[in-house]
């Protein structure tokens, strides 16, 4: 088998509009999270930048179908080997308690528009989620992250997952994560890279909504980023706690989704355009295109 190593990078675009859900009262509809930059290059182990080709700048990041792992065993060492650290998402993040799930399992939408975690389908070789906090401090709740890498059994698998995301927030704007948690007023944006408008992978796709807490006074901030990766799909979320500004919250969505990009590049580094060899492709499939609960 490959091994799987790790290439740090960063990701560069703007998420578009492409459909909405509102809440009852329509508050996080103006509210638009920030899209990674290009700011950061990929780095050597000395740590100095590696120069981009204008061809490497204008490719998707993703992973060649025939680079990606073919086996459940191959899937859950690639998913684990990734090098997804708390600081990527910003300073003073650390591992949560609990910290990785079960990569037999993954989180599914029910009727009722509660998550649940469910064994993975025949569709899927595996997937992962890692936890990270922000802890409470100076009168500001927590933030929580989490962030999920899902290996799908072929490109067509993951565009019909990342379709079916788009779908559960038109379906269930208002979504139980747990039962402490919920979310609502989901408002969903996607951006494929073959339209040609700035998308950073083969798909992507964000959603924000409010947070609440049971028990706990006020609204918060959600944010939900998912990006796809040929067969590989790359989710997160973050979770405001009280007492951080508007500005604050925007600049932990931002952070975030730097962190998504972080591993985008990471996956790309190993089996799309800038591996060894270059070259990786979108597989274009089924056209058939899962939500906030990714976690």
């Amino acid at each position: 088998m490959t091994e799987w190593r790790p290439v740090v990078a960063a990701v560069a675009g703007t998420l578009l509009l492409a459909g909405c859900t509102s809440g009852a009262d329509g508050k996080d509809a103006d509210r638009q999270p920030t899209a990674p930059t290009q700011d950061a290059k990929p780095t050597d182990s000395a740590g100095t930048s590696a120069p981009e080709t204008a061809e490497e700048e204008n490719e998707p990041y993703t992973m060649a179908e025939e680079r990606a792992p073919r086996t459940r065993a191959d899937a859950v060492e690639f998913v684990r080997g990734l090098g997804t650290r708390p600081d990527h998402f910003g300073t003073g993040f650390r591992k949560a308690s609990p910290y990785e799930s079960d990569p037999g399992e993954w989180a599914v939408l029910d009727e009722e528009c509660v998550w649940q975690r469910e064994p993975l389908p025949r569709t899927v070789l595996a997937s992962l989620t890692r936890r990270f906090v922000l802890p409470a401090k100076g009168g500001k709740g927590p933030v929580q992250v989490s962030l999920t890498v899902t290996v799908h059994r072929d490109t067509k698998a993951a565009r019909r997952d990342m379709a079916a995301s788009l779908q559960e927030a038109l379906r269930c704007p208002d979504q139980r994560l747990n039962a402490t948690e919920r979310v609502r007023g989901l408002y969903s944006r996607a951006d494929p890279f073959s339209e040609g408008r700035n998308g950073v992978t083969d798909d992507d796709l964000v959603e924000t909504g409010t947070y609440l807490v049971d028990g706990v006074k006020g609204e918060f901030v959600f944010d939900w980023f998912k990006y796809r990766l040929g067969p590989v799909t790359v989710a997160a979320t973050d979770r405001v706690g009280a007492g951080h500004s508007k500005e604050e919250a925007q600049q932990i969505a931002s952070d975030v989704a730097q962190g998504v990009a972080h591993t985008a590049a990471e996956i790309d580094g190993i089996g799309g355009n800038r591996a060894p060899g270059g070259g990786g492709k979108d597989s274009t499939g089924d056209s058939d295109e899962k939500g906030a609960g990714d976690e």
